[in-house]
């Protein structure tokens, strides 16, 4: 019991929630102001019937004096010819019609009495509906104000949220300009002062020929110096430099100098 009791509570507390949500106080201000308004035509209404029943009775009440008056008439002409009994049977039927109209009267005084109330409680409920009409349209008023003044509120703070992100990612995007200029900065220094070269320079291509050239020169010689050892182990005079030119292969049998040069014409 206290498990579905408890359930009933939350399950009231979320549906007067959602109601409090979609609920707008503009809407019930109209939909009781026109609450007010039926009330009002429905007291209208009654005033009308009572007013008519009012003048129908006063109708009645004037067609029963006419009436009486014609019985008066007719008893006096019955006395006048004789005729009592006849008189006596107008008077009788004028005495039935008072009575009649007597009635009517209480009628009547009950409908003036009842249309009295119904006019002061009418004209009470319409200045009741005229004040409400007043306060409605001054709470729909203040209540609109108030809801534009907080959708601005709501667009402004969102509208500083997101300039805070923006000022964010802006700061972000100085931080990290300002580390490329310092690492540029810092690479312009070392190039400059020689610890890092640039490939596309022409100036490293000429330092990295001469280091090569000099790489070639030493390895000359290098070459030259055991070439002069050599010739100085076996005896040979090393007074012409030796040729850095690879010597020629050596053959089976050295071909003759005189083969090799050519008929010279004997002299005269």
């Amino acid at each position: 019991m206290g498990v579905a009791r408890r359930f009933t509570d939350v399950f009231r507390m979320k549906a007067n929630k959602a109601l409090d949500r979609a609920e707008d106080p503009r809407e019930v201000l109209d939909y009781a102001y026109q609450r007010q308004l039926g009330l009002l035509q429905q007291v209208k209404r009654g005033l009308a019937d009572v007013a008519t029943s009012r003048k129908r009775i006063e109708l009645q009440r004037t067609q029963l004096g006419r009436t009486a008056q014609t019985l008066q008439a007719q008893a006096q002409q019955a006395l006048t010819a004789g005729r009592e009994d006849l008189a006596r049977e107008a008077l009788s039927r004028r005495s039935a019609v008072l009575e009649q109209d007597q009635e009517l009267q209480t009628q009547l005084a009950t409908l003036q009495e009842e249309e009295q109330k119904l006019t002061v409680a009418s004209q009470q409920l319409e200045a009741k509906v005229d004040d409400f009409r007043t306060r409605k349209e001054t709470v729909k008023a203040t209540y609109t104000a108030a809801e534009a003044q907080t959708s601005i509120n709501e667009a402004a703070t969102g509208i500083s949220g997101q300039m805070g992100d923006i000022g964010t990612a802006i700061q972000r995007a100085q931080d990290r300009t300002e580390e490329l200029q310092a690492r540029a900065g810092a690479l312009d220094e070392l190039m400059a002062s020689g610890a890092l070269e640039d490939p596309s320079s022409p100036v490293a291509h000429d330092e990295l020929r001469d280091q090569l050239d000099a790489l070639t020169a030493g390895d000359g010689v290098e070459a030259e110096i055991a070439a002069m050892k050599a010739e100085l182990a076996s005896g040979k005079p090393t007074d012409a430099p030796p040729s850095l030119e690879p010597a020629p292969e050596e053959s089976g049998s050295a071909p003759d100098k005189a083969e090799d040069e050519p008929d010279k014409p004997d002299k005269p």
